[in-house]
């Protein structure tokens, strides 16, 4: 069957001077916002449950392995609708909170399971002999992480914590369950109103692509910019 292509829809009035492009932008502005507050939350929180996975303390040890393991292995979407639907039954203030937060909260905390995972594997690739030697010239366990270990770890994890990053906007799709309007939510709203969903999910794919890609690339930068040349990591 032949289909025509037409993309004069998206110039199209939906209400005032909004048209289907406009809230097109606008739900891309909220795909962006979710995925980059949810990696800073993944990425904090992931930072701090990798070290306690990697400290001699077996309660912080055993209390950063049930925290992977529960957010881990609880699906995202599920995640979502505890915080919408259940949680604020325990904690009402929560009730309060705009649907974003919620979202940017459950993919937050969701993410950080497979971050501590990539901070714990970088602290235990680098030689031992750094732990002990920073330990002999007389810093304490926070300085030796923040300044000798984290530093070196960040450096090996880069090109995994970018594909978490490029899965987050992913995985932001999941916020259409709770009805806030980014690309998925626009995809599906608009395609029922305008019968065009070839254009609608063509250029919603190219937008995801994009956003990405973008990442992929800042992340090269970042990477570039930070590396320690001929420097090579042996664990001992």
């Amino acid at each position: 069957m032949h289909y025509t292509f037409n993309w004069s829809f998206f110039f199209k009035s939906i209400g005032g001077k909004e048209t289907y492009l406009t809230w097109l932008v606008t739900a891309w502005e909220w795909t962006l916002t979710i995925s980059f507050f949810g990696f800073l939350v993944a990425f904090i929180l992931g930072a701090i449950v990798g070290i306690f996975r990697t400290t001699n303390n077996k309660y912080l040890v055993t209390f950063g392995n049930i925290w992977t393991e529960i957010f881990r292995n609880i699906p995202l979407l599920v995640q979502i609708f505890l915080w919408y639907h259940v949680i604020p039954h325990f904690i009402p203030i929560i009730n309060k909170a705009p649907r974003i937060v919620l979202v940017v909260m459950a993919i937050g905390l969701f993410t950080s399971s497979r971050v501590s995972e990539n901070f714990k594997s970088g602290i235990q690739s680098l030689s031992i002999a750094q732990k002990h030697a920073g330990l002999a010239l007389g810093l304490n366990t926070l300085q030796l992480y923040w300044y000798a270990l984290l530093p070196q770890a960040i450096r090996i994890i880069i090109p995994t914590l970018t594909s978490e990053a490029m899965n987050i906007i992913k995985n932001s799709s999941v916020a259409f369950a709770i009805s806030i309007a980014e690309l998925t939510m626009f995809a599906m709203q608009a395609q029922e109103e305008t019968a065009r969903g070839i254009e609608i999910y063509l250029v919603v794919s190219v937008l995801y692509f994009i956003s990405a890609f973008a990442v992929n690339l800042i992340s090269q930068f970042i990477e570039h910019k930070i590396k320690i040349p001929n420097q090579t990591f042996v664990k001992q």
